[in-house]
C-alpha cells in the first residue's frame, strides 16, 4: 500500500471506481441505491471529497465484495484521514501543491523538464528564498515554512528506496541568476552534488540543441504499485494540473524521451555546469 496520506486517498478512489465500473452501473445508479446523491459518489472516485469509513461499508456490501477487500478499503479511508509531514507548515505549502507533495513521496519514478529555473529537489535554501520573494505578498514566516518544505522534500534522493530521479534542464536555468553571482555558484555546486546520487540523472539541453518537443515545464511521476497510474503534474503562479489519462501519459512520455535525446550526456552536461560555473567565479 502507498504510504502518504494522497496516495492512500488516491488508491481508495480508483478502487471505488473500479467496483461500479464492474457492475456497469452509473454514479446516479449507486447514489438512488444507497439513498445518496450522484454527485456525492463522483466525489469519493475523484478524491474530492472526504470519504467515511461507514461510507465505504456501505458501498462494499452494496457491491458484495469479500471481507477482506471491505477491510482494505476501510483501512484507506481511515488512513487517508492523518496529515503528511509537510502539512504542519500551512501557508507555506498552497492547497493545489499539498496533492503533488503527498503523490511526490511515495514516486518510484521521477522525470522533470525544467525550462526557467533549477529542479526544486537541487535547489539551495538561498536560492528557493530568492524565488519564493518574488511573491511580494508572502511574510517572511510563510517563505521560511516555504522553503523549509523545499528542503525536506530534498530528502527523497538519498533515502534508501530513493526513487528513479530523471531531470532535463534547459541551459537558461543555468544562466538565469536568481540572487547574486554569489548565491549561482553555491546553487551550481549543489546541482553538481545532486547530480552524483547514485538515485540521479541529469541532462542539460543546451542553447543549441534545435528544436525539442515541450513548451514548458513538466513532472512524471511513477508508483511502484500497477495499480496507481502514472501522472502528469504542471503548475502555474494560483493553480495546478494534473493529468492521468493514458494519452496524456503517452504523450508527455513520447516528449520528455525527446528531450532526452537532444540533451547533452550525463558527462557533458556536467562539463557544462562546470564551466558556467566558472564563468561566476571571475
Amino acid at each position: 500500500m502507498a504510504g502518504s496520506p494522497t496516495a492512500r486517498r488516491r488508491r481508495l478512489s480508483i478502487e471505488l471506481k473500479k467496483l461500479r465500473e464492474k457492475g456497469a452501473l452509473t454514479c446516479a445508479q449507486v447514489g438512488e441505491a444507497l439513498d445518496w446523491s450522484g454527485s456525492k459518489v463522483n466525489r469519493m472516485e475523484t478524491g474530492s471529497g472526504r470519504v467515511q469509513p461507514s461510507d465505504i461499508d456501505a458501498l462494499c456490501r452494496f457491491y458484495d465484495t469479500s471481507d477482506e477487500l471491505r477491510e482494505f478499503l476501510m483501512s484507506l479511508a481511515r488512513q487517508a484521514k492523518t496529515r503528511g509531514w509537510w502539512q504542519v507548515h500551512g501557508a507555506g505549502v498552497p492547497e493545489w501543491f499539498n496533492i503533488y507533495i503527498g503523490l511526490e513521496q511515495d514516486a518510484s519514478t521521477f522525470r522533470q523538464y525544467q525550462c526557467e529555473l533549477l529542479p526544486g529537489l537541487m535547489q539551495t535554501a538561498a536560492y528557493a528564498g530568492e524565488l519564493h520573494k518574488t511573491g511580494a505578498h508572502l511574510s517572511a514566516e510563510v517563505i521560511d515554512r516555504a522553503v523549509r518544505v523545499r528542503m525536506e522534500r530534498q530528502a527523497m534522493l538519498t533515502r534508501s528506496d530513493a526513487p528513479d530521479a530523471w531531470f532535463v534542464v534547459n541551459e537558461g536555468a543555468l544562466r538565469n541568476v536568481i540572487g547574486d553571482i554569489s548565491l549561482m555558484r553555491e546553487q551550481l555546486e549543489r546541482v553538481l552534488d545532486a547530480a552524483e546520487l547514485p538515485s540521479v540523472t541529469l541532462q542539460v539541453l543546451p542553447f543549441d540543441s534545435g528544436t525539442y518537443p515541450a513548451t514548458g515545464s513538466f513532472t512524471m511521476l511513477g508508483f511502484p504499485d500497477q495499480e496507481d497510474p502514472d501522472i502528469v503534474y504542471r503548475d502555474g503562479i494560483t493553480d495546478a494540473v494534473y493529468l492521468e489519462g493514458e494519452h496524456h501519459v503517452r504523450e508527455y512520455t513520447r516528449a520528455f524521451d525527446g528531450l532526452r535525446a537532444a540533451a547533452l550526456s550525463p558527462q557533458r552536461s556536467s562539463r557544462l555546469i562546470k564551466s558556467v560555473l566558472k564563468e561566476y567565479a571571475r
